[in-house]
């Protein structure tokens, strides 16, 4: 059992250029949930994780990035050194700014073009760009320093942050990776006790406050670089499962009680102080256990040598997975387009449902444009090479 649990937790054992399929098929199914989240937000969720627990698909993805980030990085420290992997990680900080402030122009172009073409600045107002209307110039260098961000654009800014720290997080995961958790964790509950955050432009704060979801990325790198004993000791244990699906259902009560207010009476008063509010933007810890117990579950039913991992049905996923950037990017734009679309239309569900899966196809059919490309430029980098 400690064996075959082993095998479906660690992937230490991974050769350099290899990829865990797992990852990348949940990262995918992370993005296709955002898209769907953000797209219809007051119908389609009901066919995504936000409305059957505490934790959404902000978690899944935040901590697989964490995940992956220490898991590539911390090879490269190994193998070349703090400086080398160091600058690697600054290089794909650049990118990422990159692509936020690329996205940032489309998106105020895309919400400006919404506007005008149908003479509504509800449009604006939802996006939460009114600001940019009236002083541009300033607005435009607040978003530089990531303080200005349209409606959906907040989990770019908070991976910029995370990524940036990420050498820092290295080094002290190779002196003590259990130590390492444990400063997470009191970093975490001293934002809690002196209110740490930071501020946002023209007015209010982050949506992901970075002083407290940078336990679930620490928590991911930990899981990548030292806890894959602690973890699958943990996993072995047969009461593991059990205490998950239990912590699972009672979530599901909880969040089926904020839409059924009948059910309300059953949980107990005191509980109800103790517990609210569950908050997303300071990741409250009932959505950290939260998502632990999913990922618990998911472990025991999707081992590393899954079949589905073959599968040609989860393949547009896991290339989502795999090229996560670009699609993320893709999928804020395509949902603002779909949410347009929806909302003028006054549409029902049918449309609703249809406007959804066609944003995952296309995101699918970028995916797999994305990959053909790499494949072919390695191809011709490989023949240059032999020729």
């Amino acid at each position: 059992m400690l064996a075959r649990t082993a095998a479906a937790t660690g992937i230490s054992s991974l050769r350099a250029g290899e990829r865990e399929l797992r990852l990348d098929l949940f990262r995918g199914l992370a993005l296709w949930l955002i898209y769907v989240d953000h797209v219809s937000p007051d119908l389609l969720t009901w066919f995504t994780i936000r409305n059957y627990g505490f934790s959404d698909a902000a978690e899944i993805f935040i901590f697989i990035s964490g995940f992956t980030a220490a898991f590539v990085y911390g090879r490269a420290m190994r193998e070349s050194g703090f400086v080398i992997a160091a600058a690697r990680v600054m290089k794909r900080v650049g990118q990422i700014y990159l692509a936020h402030m690329f996205l940032l122009t489309i998106m105020l172009a895309e919400v400006c073009y919404a506007v005008a073409s149908v003479n509504n600045p509800f449009y604006s107002e939802e996006m939460g760009i009114v600001h940019f209307f009236r002083d541009p110039g300033a607005t435009m260098l607040q978003a530089l320093l990531l303080r200005f961000r349209p409606l959906n654009m907040d989990v770019l800014p908070l991976y910029i942050v995370l990524m940036f720290c990420l050498p820092v997080i290295l080094v002290l995961m190779r002196w003590r990776p259990n130590v390492t958790l444990a400063l997470s964790f009191f970093l975490y509950f001293l934002r809690w006790k002196y209110d740490l955050y930071l501020t946002a432009y023209p007015a209010g704060f982050w949506a992901f406050n970075p002083f407290a979801w940078q336990l679930l990325f620490v928590f991911g790198a930990w899981c990548a670089l030292g806890g894959a004993p602690t973890v699958t000791r943990i996993l072995s244990w047969r009461i593991t499962p059990w205490v998950a699906l239990a912590y699972v259902l009672a979530a599901l009560f909880v969040t089926m009680t904020w839409y059924f207010p009948q059910l309300s009476p059953l949980i107990p008063r005191a509980v109800e102080q103790w517990m609210y509010p569950i908050s997303k933007t300071d990741f409250d810890i009932l959505r950290f256990f939260h998502f632990v117990a999913l990922a618990s579950i998911t472990v025991h039913f999707v081992p590393g040598d899954w079949p589905g991992l073959k599968s040609r049905w989860f393949r547009p996923l896991i290339l989502c997975g795999q090229h996560s950037l670009e699609i993320f990017c893709l999928s804020i734009f395509l949902a603002f387009t779909g949410y347009f679309v929806l909302t003028e239309l006054s549409a029902g569900l049918a449309v609703h449902f249809l406007v959804g899966m066609i944003g995952c196809l296309i995101m699918a059919a970028a995916a797999w444009m994305a990959s053909t490309y790499k494949r072919s430029i390695e191809k011709n980098a490989n023949a240059d090479i032999v020729g």
